[in-house]
Formats: structure tokens, C-alpha cells, sequence
């Protein structure tokens, strides 16, 4: 399996797709406020509508545009109408025209998609990406190794244009993460955009090989990698670290490049390696009040190793909170280049039916109370790591992490 670039005669430039992205936008924006007068009727629409769907308990038959939207839908359409798709449609529109992208409703395929894939790493057979939603596109935040994605050459910023012959660039990360995964040994074309060019990727699909931390050793220094904070990543690294100090090591790197995230408590768990109960954070929300987040005591068995932490532009929440609180409290050496700048917290709700409501309940400040959020944390040591670089197989960031 391999790539290929494509030429002009094959695919169009990136640039002349605008129009179609264009477009998508202006679809996307239609949609917000279609999903938006869906907010505004929130209690008509599952009142009004009770009657159609057959749940009458608390109903309210009202004035609704809604109510008058869906007769009209119901007794003109030219076809059938599927009133749990109306409904799951609804439950979407009302979580994006909140206006943040953030919060979003997952119905239940869906939601067992990212829990198990997303936040647990289980996701069978694919082509080994991890990915987020990046200025309005769904990039790849981090290639995993010994996985078709890095053989076949797809890179950390690709973003995803066409599946299979498909556009998938206005699709949500689930949606494409529902595509790409498929049965062991089965083919999948993937078009990636970069840098204003497409290039396509012909990859079999693999059971995936994606933990979410892994220690390496270069004499006296350890190299953790975290790739996403999952509920067990902390204490997972806890145990390897009550190693350290019979293996002789003085340094840690600390790398969090591409780590888009994941659990808090996860993030509190590494974080009490270095901070002996101190706090890692404050939550503010507007619903739910203020909380001081600390970090356990009597476990920072790191607090006087020295320590490098490794960021970038895909560095974000629970990794950002990591490199904040160790940079404030001068634990460690941040190299790299500027994180995402994502200070904000989300919370999952189940759903009857099987549903996940995920949405941004707080905001969080770092020990110094600075807000991060669009802002990013700003390495000590900026250090760039290019395309080329990448390409051949250079790693100039960690290269100074261990010159320091």
C-alpha cells in the first residue's frame, strides 16, 4: 500500500474546491438556524410533536412553527417521513446551534463509536489516525505507529476530503471515523488535503495497535509518550515511573504532541507524579460553581527530576493542563511549538435511547489563574518540526528535549 500525488489532469487544486467548501459552509450555517429555531421551541417541539410519536405524558399542544413544519412534512412529503430520524435531527441542531463546537449530540451509533474509539482506543479495524476538529476541519492530530495511515505516508494537519469516492470534509470526526473503519484486510481510498494539494491513499484496513501511553528509554532518560488521556493513563504511568529510580534515570520527557485530550482525573493522576496536592486548576460554570482541582498526595516520586515536556499545535485540553501546571509551578521545560488552546471542559450525558449529549460545562484556569483558551501555552524553547522533517523521519523537538 502506498500513496500518490495527484496531478493536476487527476484532481483539481485544493483551491478551486472552495467554492465547494463554500458551499458546505453556507449548508452548515442554513443548518444552524434551522437548529436554532429547534432550541428556541425546544418544549413545543417534544410537546406538539408527543402526539405524533406517541408519548403523551407532560405534553403541550402549542402555537408551534415546528408543530407546523412537521404536518406539512408529514402530509405533503413525497415519500416516507421517518419521525425518529426528525427527532435525532432535532436532538443535533439543538446541541449546534449552541454556537459552540465543542458540544455536539451523538446519537447512539454514534456515541458508541467515540466512547470506544475516541475515548478508549478500541476501534477494531482502520487505518490507524487519531483525530479532531481543527479550524473547521477534521485534521489528523496524531499518526500512530505500525499503522497503515504512517506507511502509507499520511501526516499529522492532513485533512480528510474524500472516503471512498466521497466528500467527507463538512462530515463530523464520528462520521468519519465511522467510515474508515471497516473488517480486517478490506480496502479503503483515502484523499487527504494538504498544503492546497490532494493526495490519495489506498490503504487495507488492520486491527489497530493504539495504547494511549508508552514509556522508551534513552539511557538515562525516560520518554513518556501519552497519546489521550484515558481513565487508566495516569495510574498506567505511575507504575512504570516506581521503576525510574532503579533504572537510573535522571531525566523525563514528557511528550504530548498530537494529544488532543481526553479525561481530567486522567491528567490529575500524571500530574501528582511532579505536584504533591497542589492544584492543577480552577473550574468555573456558570450552572455548576467553582472547584479547585488538585492533584493526589504522597505520589510525586518526579518532583525533583528534571523534566522537558514536548507540545504543539495539536496539543490541547487535559494535555494543556499537564504542560500548564508543570511550566507554572517550574516542574519542567516546555519545547515545542504553541499549544491549541482549548480551556474549556465538557461533560457526557447519557441519553435514553442511547444517546450522548456532549457539551461544554466549564471553563478552567490554570494554577495562576490564566485562561488558555485561544491562547494556548507558549513554550520555553520554540522549536519547529516541518513536513520535511516528518518526512524524514527527523525530530529536531526532541532532539533539543535531549540536548537540555
Amino acid at each position: 500500500m502506498g500513496k500518490k500525488t495527484a496531478k493536476k489532469t487527476d484532481y483539481p487544486e485544493w483551491k478551486e474546491k472552495k467554492v465547494s467548501l463554500g458551499n458546505a459552509i453556507i449548508i452548515g450555517a442554513v443548518l444552524a438556524v434551522i437548529g436554532g429555531f429547534v432550541g428556541a421551541n425546544f418544549h413545543h417541539l417534544f410537546g406538539g410533536l408527543s402526539t405524533y410519536f406517541g408519548n403523551s405524558k407532560n405534553a403541550e399542544l402549542g402555537d408551534s412553527g415546528l408543530d407546523e413544519l412537521y404536518n406539512k412534512l408529514a402530509t405533503s412529503y413525497n415519500g416516507d417521513v421517518d419521525k425518529n430520524k426528525l427527532l435525532e435531527g432535532a436532538k443535533k441542531g439543538m446541541a449546534e446551534a449552541v454556537g459552540d463546537v465543542y458540544t455536539e449530540y451523538m446519537d447512539a451509533e454514534e456515541a458508541d463509536n467515540y466512547t470506544n474509539g475516541v475515548l478508549h482506543g478500541n476501534v477494531g479495524a482502520g487505518i490507524g489516525v487519531e483525530m479532531g476538529l481543527r479550524d473547521g476541519y477534521v485534521k489528523v492530530l496524531r499518526v500512530l505507529p505500525d499503522n497503515p495511515a504512517l506507511k502509507a505516508g499520511i501526516e499529522i494537519g492532513d485533512i480528510f476530503y474524500k472516503i471512498d469516492g466521497e466528500e467527507v470534509y463538512a462530515l463530523s470526526t464520528s462520521e468519519i471515523a465511522k467510515k474508515l473503519r471497516g473488517e480486517a484486510g478490506t480496502e479503503v481510498t483515502v484523499v487527504m488535503a494538504r498544503d492546497g494539494k490532494e493526495l490519495e491513499f489506498k490503504m487495507k484496513r488492520e486491527e489497530i495497535n493504539n495504547v494511549s501511553e508508552y514509556v522508551t528509554y534513552d539511557g538515562d532518560t525516560a520518554i513518556i509518550t501519552i497519546t489521550r488521556f484515558d481513565n487508566n493513563t495516569g495510574t498506567e504511568v505511575q507504575k512504570e515511573a516506581a521503576k525510574f529510580k532503579e533504572k537510573g534515570i535522571s531525566k523525563v520527557i514528557l511528550d504530548l504532541r498530537g494529544n488532543g485530550g481526553g479525561y481530567v482525573s486522567a491528567a490529575q493522576d500524571l500530574l501528582s507524579l511532579w505536584l504533591d496536592g497542589q492544584p492543577i486548576l480552577t473550574q468555573k460554570s456558570v450552572h455548576f460553581g467553582t472547584e479547585k482541582i488538585n492533584t493526589s498526595s504522597g505520589k510525586a516520586i518526579l518532583k525533583g527530576m528534571k523534566t522537558i515536556v514536548l507540545v504543539n499545535g495539536s496539543t490541547a485540553s487535559a494535555s494543556e493542563i499537564t504542560a500548564a501546571a508543570l511550566k507554572e509551578y517550574g516542574k519542567a521545560t516546555i519545547v515545542g511549538t504553541k499549544t491549541y488552546g482549548k480551556g474549556v471542559v465538557q461533560k457526557m450525558y447519557n441519553l435514553s435511547g442511547g444517546g450522548i449529549l456532549k457539551v461544554t460545562v466549564a471553563e478552567w484556569l490554570t494554577p495562576k489563574n490564566n485562561s488558555i483558551d485561544g491562547e494556548g501555552v507558549t513554550p520555553d524553547v520554540e522549536v519547529e518540526r516541518t513536513a520535511e522533517d516528518i518526512n524524514k523521519m527527523r525530530d529536531p523537538q526532541l532532539d533539543k528535549a535531549k540536548s537540555l
